[in-house]
């Protein structure tokens, strides 16, 4: 490329604290310049509903690690099973619960990206992919909430490790059931003019 076609440096903030999201990111060459966790309170309102609960809180996010000068990117992934939100879980027992809802059948991960310029242009994209576990037998059960990666995962699950090997279905973006959907946030930050088109 010639000089002409350099383009000034971009500054990039990740609004979390996710090292998938960090590894998501870094596999289609981008590394943020700074990585700012926010604190926001992710409770359900009364009736909301799981795509458009993923987008108030990757909003939220955004709006809470804004940077002037920068872009910023927010990302907030919810599971459900129908209109009811699964927690992230924090206990081995909230992750059983979870695990014995989701066994046998067919759940939805909803991902809401948003992307805010450096002159305050907002673009965001709710990704969806469906989701379907294998009947899970009490001894799988217990051997996958021994490994402990359940921690802290919406569903108490993670599909890039152990539980890939429960996952019998799987339509959509896989990026996205790990917490970034890949083809949709380059989207966003080609159109805000992050990458090059």
């Amino acid at each position: 490329m010639g000089g002409s076609e350099a383009r000034p440096p971009q500054h990039l903030v990740l609004a979390s604290a996710s090292p998938r999201r960090l590894a998501l990111l870094a596999q289609i060459g981008v590394v943020p310049d700074a990585v700012i966790p926010t604190d926001i309170d992710e409770t359900p309102g009364k009736a909301e509903v799981p795509r458009v609960l993923a987008l108030r809180l990757a909003r939220a996010k955004a709006r809470a690690a804004v940077r002037p000068g920068a872009y910023t990117l927010a990302a907030d992934t919810v599971v459900a099973v129908g209109r009811r939100v699964l927690p992230k879980a924090e206990t081995e027992a909230q992750a059983r619960a979870c695990l014995e809802l989701l066994s046998g059948r067919r759940h939805l991960v909803f991902t809401a990206v948003v992307v805010v310029a450096p002159d305050g242009r907002l673009a965001e994209r709710v990704c969806d992919s469906a989701v379907t576990f294998a009947r899970l037998t009490e001894a799988q059960l217990r051997a996958y909430l021994a490994g402990g990666e359940w921690h802290g995962k919406a569903g108490g699950y993670a599909i890039q490790g152990a539980a890939a090997t429960h996952i019998r279905f799987l339509s959509g973006s896989h990026s996205n059931v790990v917490g970034l959907p890949l083809f949709e946030t380059a989207q966003l930050l080609r159109g805000l003019g992050y990458l090059a088109p």
